[in-house]
């Protein structure tokens, strides 16, 4: 397990689903990415930044709203250090994106020493055990010779195929029950007794929240982060972990703007 050691004021977000149909998101995530630039000490995105992430070469003739977030993304990180973690929507981010942006690649998963301790740091969608179907398909699209032929394919093609993809995970999930799609229990009890830390985050299930998790009789804390929906709701969503020297703060949006739930 691949160890980052961050002092500092450390901002955490995840699951922002950037695309051409989310203007609003991408503001509000551009005002975030700004905001982090002016008051964190490094900056990590633990994956699904893009809602959908088909090859580093789309960035040579990016879409507009693309290289707008590619604009901002830069700026970020000449200003704090920018981590980009992989996520089930764009595991295909490669070191091409990473050159261009300046930014560095998040170990899956990271193990995080912090001002406030050791802190395990993941997607997420690893822990979703219970969804065998999801697990069969993570196993095939992050083997790297799968991944190799998808790359070589045409650009038009891969973005077909992607469509594809997103709409029959859509279909699927709509008979699939709410814990199905959730991490277990045991997967996260499993990863905490692992990495031997007080604190796991993590993203994908889109349920902020804070959970205690008992550990050979130790009490343990899981922090899960949102995602960003400015877009296709009525009660916009979005928010991101600090985590101090006081510990791990949890910070989401209200009906007010950001505030922090813990």
């Amino acid at each position: 397990m691949s160890k980052l050691k961050l002092p500092g004021r450390i901002w955490i977000a995840s699951d922002i689903h950037l695309g051409p149909h989310s203007p609003s998101t991408a503001a509000a995530f551009h005002d975030f990415l700004k905001a982090a630039a002016n008051q964190a000490d490094a900056l990590l995105l633990a994956g699904d930044i893009f809602d959908a992430w088909i090859g580093d070469d789309v960035i040579h003739r990016p879409e507009p709203w693309l290289k707008a977030s590619l604009q901002v993304l830069r700026q970020t990180a000449a200003c704090i250090p920018l981590w980009l973690g992989r996520g089930n929507r764009d595991f295909l981010i490669g070191d091409t994106l990473l050159r261009h942006l300046g930014a560095r690649a998040l170990p899956e998963p990271a193990l995080l020493e912090t001002d406030a301790g050791a802190v395990l740091l993941a997607h997420g969608d690893e822990y979703c055990t219970a969804d065998a179907g999801y697990l069969r398909f993570r196993r095939i699209v992050r083997n790297p010779l799968v991944q190799r032929s998808y790359l070589a394919l045409p650009l038009r093609t891969r973005q077909a195929i992607a469509s594809w993809a997103r709409q029959r995970s859509m279909q699927s999930n709509q008979y699939k029950s709410a814990d199905i799609m959730d991490v277990e229990s045991g997967a996260v009890i499993d990863a905490l007794r692992a990495a031997n830390t007080p604190w796991l985050i993590h993203g994908h299930t889109h349920r902020p929240a804070r959970h205690t998790h008992t550990v050979d009789g130790q009490q343990r804390e899981r922090v899960v982060l949102p995602d960003w929906d400015f877009d296709h709701t009525d009660t916009p969503r979005g928010g991101w972990v600090v985590i101090d020297s006081k510990g791990v703060h949890l910070i989401v949006h209200g009906p007010h703007g950001f505030l922090s739930a813990s």
